[in-house]
Parts: C-alpha cells; sequence; structure tokens
C-alpha cells in the first residue's frame, strides 16, 4: 500500500507528537477565547471556577477549565451553547433516543467540511480509495452516523450508496449487484444482515464486501470475529458523538489495537468518574473530549462517560495520534446490580465465548427489595430443540458462566431463534424496571 492510500491527510496523521502538542496549544488558547466572548453560558461555568481566557496559556492549562456535561446541554438547549450567528450554521444533528430535551448539535460549513474529513481518514484507515464502492447503512437525518460516513465517502472519492438502515434485503442485493466492497453501520445491524445473508445460502465468496466500519454502539471482539467470519470482511471500530461531531472522531487501522484520535482536531483526557481528577496515560477513567477547532458548537471538557485507556505507544500502520480502547462500558449507564457493577458487554463476551448469537435482552427488576437480572439469549438454529432437559442443561451452563464474569446469579432464559426483535439502528439491550430515583 503506498502512502498516498494509506493515510487521506498524512501530514497530520503522521506529526510528531511534539508539533501535535503544539498546535493543540495554539487552538486551545483561540477556542476559549472564542467560547468566552460567544456562549454567555459556559462564560459564567468558567467564571464560577474563577478561570478567564488569560490563565489559558497552552494545552497543559486545560485543567484549569470546567466540565460540561450531558445535562448542561440540555439545560442549555436549543441555543444555549451556539458560538456562532445562525445565519452562519448551515446544519444541525441530534442524538437517538434520549427522553425530555434533546441535545442539538449545530455546524457551521467549516465545521462540516472538518468533519467529513475526519471520516475519510477513517475509510483509508480501513483501505479504501477512491476505486471502492462504499454502502451507508448507518440511518441519516438527525442521526450523524449516515451524513458523517456520507460526506467522508464523497471526500474519498468511493462511490457511495446511500442506503439508510432498514430493507435488509435491498441492502443485501445492493452489496452484490454493486459491488460494494465497504461497509458503514452499527455493528449489531452488521451482524443481522450476515445471518440474514447466511440465511439466504450466501457465504463470504458471494459478496464483494472486504472491509466495514461499524460504530455508534458498543461491540465487543468476540462480535468482531463473528462479524469478520460470517461476512468475510476485516471489521473496524470507529467512534464518535453528536455532540462533538458525530463519527471520525477516532478510528481503528489496519492494527485494531484502539481507535486513533483525531488529535489536530480534539484533545482526549481520561478523569477519575468520581473525582475529576485528571489521571495519567494507560489509567482506566473516564474519556473527555474538547473542540479545538468547531466554530459553532464547540465543547470544552465534554464528559462523554465512556469508559477507557488512552495510550501513546507507537503503533505499526505509523499514525502518531494517540489512541483510545474499545470503550469498555459507561460511568453513566453501568448497571448496578445487587451492589456489583455490570456492564452489558461483559455479558455479550460470556454469551459469544460460550457459541450463542449476540442478541439477546437483559431485564433487572426489583422484586422485594432484592435486585433480580434475567436475561433471554436466542439460540442459533443448530442449538434450538424441544427437549427441556437439553434446554435446561444450556442454561445451567450459562448461569455458571455468567455467575464466574460478574460475581452474581442471573437467571437465563434460552429462546427459539427470531424471537429477540432485530434492530436497524442501536440494539436495545438493556430493560430496567426498577424504580431507582
Amino acid at each position: 500500500m503506498n502512502e498516498a492510500k494509506r493515510y487521506f491527510q498524512p501530514e497530520w496523521e503522521t506529526m510528531p507528537a511534539d508539533r501535535i502538542k503544539e498546535h493543540q496549544s495554539k487552538l486551545l488558547v483561540k477556542q476559549v477565547q472564542h467560547v468566552w466572548d460567544h456562549v454567555p453560558y459556559y462564560k459564567k461555568l468558567m467564571q464560577d471556577k474563577g478561570v478567564e481566557p488569560g490563565d489559558i496559556t497552552g494545552i497543559d492549562d486545560i485543567w484549569k477549565l470546567p466540565f460540561l456535561s450531558k445535562d448542561d446541554l440540555r439545560e442549555a438547549y436549543p441555543y444555549g451553547l451556539l458560538a456562532e450567528p445562525l445565519e452562519n450554521c448551515v446544519r444541525i444533528q441530534s442524538t437517538s433516543g434520549t427522553t425530555g430535551r434533546r441535545v442539538v448539535a449545530f455546524y457551521t460549513q467549516e465545521d462540516i467540511d472538518l468533519w467529513e474529513e475526519c471520516c475519510a481518514r477513517a475509510i483509508v484507515a480501513a483501505g479504501g480509495s477512491n476505486q471502492d464502492v462504499c454502502q451507508v447503512s448507518y440511518g441519516y437525518g438527525l442521526f450523524t452516523g449516515g451524513p458523517g460516513l456520507n460526506g467522508g465517502s464523497h471526500k474519498v472519492g468511493c462511490l457511495t450508496i446511500p442506503t439508510s438502515s432498514g430493507n435488509t434485503e435491498r441492502q443485501i442485493m445492493f452489496i452484490k449487484d454493486l459491488s460494494a466492497t465497504i461497509l458503514c453501520c452499527t455493528p449489531s445491524y452488521a451482524a443481522y444482515l450476515g445471518e440474514t445473508m447466511k440465511e439466504m445460502g450466501m457465504g463470504p465468496e458471494d459478496i464483494p464486501l472486504k472491509a466495514g466500519i461499524f460504530g455508534a454502539e458498543a461491540w465487543t471482539e468476540e462480535m468482531r470475529r463473528d462479524i469478520e467470519k460470517t461476512m468475510g470482511i476485516k471489521a473496524y471500530d470507529i467512534y464518535g458523538l453528536t455532540e462533538i461531531s458525530g463519527p471520525g472522531v477516532s478510528f481503528e487501522c489496519e492494527a485494531q489495537t484502539g481507535m486513533h484520535i483525531n488529535e489536530d482536531h480534539f484533545y482526549a483526557e481520561i478523569i477519575n468518574p468520581n473525582t475529576g481528577e485528571v489521571l495519567p496515560e494507560g489509567t482506566k477513567g473516564e474519556l473527555v473530549f474538547t473542540s479545538l477547532d468547531k466554530c459553532a458548537f464547540p465543547l470544552l471538557r465534554y464528559r462523554t462517560r465512556d469508559i477507557c485507556v488512552l495510550t501513546r505507544e507507537r503503533c505499526s500502520c505509523g499514525r502518531t495520534f494517540i489512541k483510545m480502547a474499545k470503550p469498555m462500558g459507561r460511568s453513566d449507564d453501568m448497571l448496578i446490580i445487587k451492589g456489583v457493577n455490570v456492564f452489558p458487554s461483559q455479558i455479550e463476551t460470556v454469551l459469544l465465548n460460550k457459541g450463542y448469537p449476540a442478541n439477546y435482552l437483559i431485564t433487572v427488576d426489583r422484586v422485594n427489595n432484592s435486585d433480580t437480572l434475567d436475561i433471554d439469549v436466542e439460540m442459533t438454529p443448530e442449538m434450538f430443540s424441544d427437549n427441556l432437559s437439553v434446554i435446561s442443561r444450556r442454561e445451567k451452563e450459562l448461569i455458571d458462566a455468567l455467575k464466574a464474569m460478574l460475581g452474581i446469579y442471573a437467571r437465563v432464559h434460552l429462546v427459539a431463534p427470531k424471537t429477540i426483535t432485530r434492530s436497524e439502528g442501536k440494539a436495545v439491550r438493556v430493560i430496567d424496571k426498577r424504580k431507582l430515583v
């Protein structure tokens, strides 16, 4: 692979760390002044903390700034964090699935261009070029997945198929008939596409796909391997948040050992989620992002609630951007059951290691002041049986494996194939019926 195809913007993607830091420092000083001058909501947060723009002389001073959270975004809805006149803004995107006030992010044309360049870097890192056909099966509209990867595909010069999500048989028809080589969607939908292809009698040799770029929800290494095997592709992770820009904040390269953060646009920190203390590189904690050059909606020290680790170990791909591990859960939607911290990804790991598909539903309830944990797990067609003793034995095996992983008892219910509702967007994995407030 030559250099032109290995990187979309090699001058940035391979920039030495010290020069990246200099660049970040200049952008941060400018951004803090921009926010101070144009965002009264954040200016007040700074004043309450006793910080003024002159106190920020470079990236090493970022710890002095106050945090922002999703609660701030909802409180400031809709225009309270807007840093540009509306006439300079050309688009909004919004988070999906929230209740109450939604999070609305604004974009200037410059913001969109930078966002699409970040997505283009991800596509090239997955082996994409202007010779590829990129099928974007993320949702379009207010959700950032479709528009972001669509724009990135255009920047690379791929022939772009904007299928959006849904209509699975048509998706498969386009993959085959239009010779799509790169698929972009949520990992749960990729798994569903692969499952449907298998049911249609199609194997990896029947489709031209070579790579998939999957994000917008948590997924495990076991799920990655299952998708790669079923579809005959290399599956790449991509990370982003509507609040920051959308997919492309970070992306995986061919090494598949973490996602490179686009540090020329975003600064990442890891903090203790309980105290807010900045933690050293290599320590697990909550991920915090600062938008260094976003004009319309520049969030400073935004708490993502994602739990992960940052590392600057040299990568075999040649990129110098710091890498973030695949998020290991969230500090806000982590389940606390009988005093034990439980992440759905732990349950998924057990199921996939035991040969079950990634189709499950976790139900948490409270009965007689005691938490209960029930997990519905779909069997594969090969596993399905009307022999109750066989099913009971399989359930017992899963109960024991989950007890070893989680440290608590979970009731397992094996159900027939296709019983659990499929998702064409973000998969619904957890139903929490407890009245915890």
